[in-house]
């Protein structure tokens, strides 16, 4: 077969496979057998490829950016009350894969993990919505935060919102407040989508149009939304003084707990546990530093309670590798020293 020839045929296989050719190919093609004078105008077979795969990289890339850009400048349509804007979208979470990582889950409630939570989040429920004289202000706000990275802040939010969507008397609803790098879609399984940034930054959106109600029907989630670099600004801007008191206040039983980025890496924690009515400072055992954990607690201002969880230890004498005592800062312990 002649080179002529095997262009014709290639041509032919690229266009039944609906590739776009450019006008030069196309032009060779309506010359080929027209003598040696035309020959040089032919695309030769591996031209034609080089062309195809050129366009094929193109067009990934092209969608590629087109992804990014989605996600950098979401479009939600504006909400406009009683004109039928969708609000709370609907995300699953894989329970069974979350109960296989160790997670407490509603089907599993006498597990290790789910009587562990269970104690824990007695202090924070009686704080929050207790007696009035023992209700703390802001007490329904709660962060979860670290001094450093890895020592199990979203492991402990998590654990933390599961098990106070098993309560009877009470929602919860759970905020990706780690704007920087958010944790919880990869945790839960759920997609990467407007959220708490994106009410601060944007005035045509209302709480109802970001938030994500899940298969558990007391179970809310907020996602951070996406990243932008006045993040630490915008979290101590008025508008998220007033978005946390809408949050507060729209449903009194509701408690919300901020997955927070540790205390000593970024500044968006210390801003965000100035809102807060109750701390939850996580600790691992045999690797959080106790400088470091001192230095954490001192960043806190403005918040009545701290409670410190004490992560990754392992107490054979009493089957359990958690633990937890309260703390006020420049007082004593509210709750007692307990440990269970």
């Amino acid at each position: 077969m002649s080179l002529i020839e095997q262009a014709a045929k290639r041509l032919a296989e690229l266009q039944r496979a609906g590739a776009e050719i450019s006008e030069h190919a196309a032009e060779g093609d309506a010359h080929l057998g027209q003598g040696a004078e035309s020959h040089e105008r032919v695309p030769t077979p591996e031209a034609l490829v080089r062309q195809f795969k050129a366009r094929e990289e193109k067009s990934v890339g092209m969608m590629l950016a087109a992804e990014r850009a989605a996600y950098e400048s979401p479009t939600i349509a504006p909400h406009v009350p009683g004109h039928g804007v969708p609000s709370d979208a609907k995300c699953d979470i894989d329970l069974a894969r979350l109960k296989a990582l160790g997670y407490a889950t509603p089907d599993d409630p006498q597990s290790q993990v789910a009587q562990e939570f269970r104690v824990l989040k007695r202090p924070i429920i009686r704080n929050a919505q207790g007696p009035a004289d023992v209700r703390v202000r802001n007490g329904a706000l709660v962060m979860v935060t670290s001094a450093m990275p890895g020592e199990g802040k979203t492991f402990t939010a998590t654990n933390l919102a599961m098990s106070m969507a098993m309560e009877f008397d009470n929602t919860v609803l759970l905020v990706d407040g780690d704007v920087a790098h958010p944790s919880l879609p990869r945790v839960l399984g759920i997609p990467s989508s407007p959220g708490l940034l994106d009410l601060l930054l944007r005035e045509d959106l209302d709480v109802s149009d970001v938030l994500l109600q899940t298969n558990l029907a007391k179970l809310t989630i907020l996602p951070a939304g996406a990243p932008d670099s006045r993040a630490t600004e915008l979290l101590a801007s008025e508008r998220m003084a007033v978005l946390l008191r809408e949050l507060a206040s729209r449903y009194p039983n509701r408690i919300i707990i901020f997955d927070s980025p540790p205390l000593l890496v970024t500044t968006e924690a210390r801003v965000l546990a100035s809102h807060m009515g109750q701390v939850i400072m996580v600790v691992a055992a045999d690797t959080s530093l106790q400088s470091a954990v001192t230095h954490a607690l001192a960043t806190i201002e403005n918040c009545e309670v701290v409670l410190m969880v004490l992560n990754k230890a392992i107490r054979p004498s009493v089957g359990s590798y958690y633990g937890y005592y309260g703390y006020r800062p420049g007082g004593e312990d509210p709750h007692g020293s307990s440990s269970n």
